[in-house]
């Protein structure tokens, strides 16, 4: 099989996920809040493991603190995923809000540039999108981090196809250019 052909194949995968994540966000929210639980909780069980290994007494005090409180983040997630949907999703929002933030300044400083509409623009959107989430938050939390998921699984997938179609149009290219690297 070709190789713009398994990348065709994993956009398209991609994109159905994302719509098939799409059709369903509650419960692709209470998914990947799980799955954060049970990775936080493995996280945290190799910190407390490779804790046993430091030498001093602070660093295995600092090793053991934080797995155990990666160990009862993940187990919290894990057995309490509505409440860890909600968690997460304040967490997602407070990141907007400061990230848009953050943008708002730096366009401010660029105001000599041609960057800055956009860079005001972007800021705006995300501060908007923050107020937004939290003016509607009961509403809006249960599937936030599902629609997330599904809107990033769409736009993998869309880049995934434009690079397979790039890989099939310019092969030769590629190929030619890969020889001239090996030189």
């Amino acid at each position: 099989m070709k190789m713009w052909v398994k990348w065709l194949i994993l956009g398209i995968l991609s994109i159905l996920f994302g719509l098939f994540v799409l059709a369903n966000p509650v419960a692709a929210s209470i998914a990947v809040t799980t799955l954060a639980g049970i990775l936080f909780a493995v996280a945290g069980g190799f910190q407390i493991f490779a804790g046993f290994g430091e030498g001093s007494t602070s660093n295995k005090v600092m090793s053991f603190g934080l797995g155990l409180l990666l160990l009862l983040l993940g187990i919290s997630l894990m057995f309490r995923p509505l409440e860890g949907v909600v968690s997460l999703t304040m967490i997602v929002t407070i990141l907007f809000a400061a990230n848009g933030v953050t943008r708002l300044i730096t366009a401010f400083r660029m105001r000599q540039t041609p960057f800055f509409w956009a860079m005001l623009l972007s800021g705006a959107l995300s501060v908007l999108l923050a107020g937004y989430i939290i003016a509607n938050f009961f509403e809006v939390a249960p599937s936030l981090l599902g629609i997330l998921l599904g809107i990033e699984l769409m736009f993998n997938g869309i880049g995934l196809v434009i690079l397979a179609f790039f890989l099939r149009t310019h092969a030769e290219e590629i190929r030619q250019a890969l020889k001239d690297l090996e030189k």
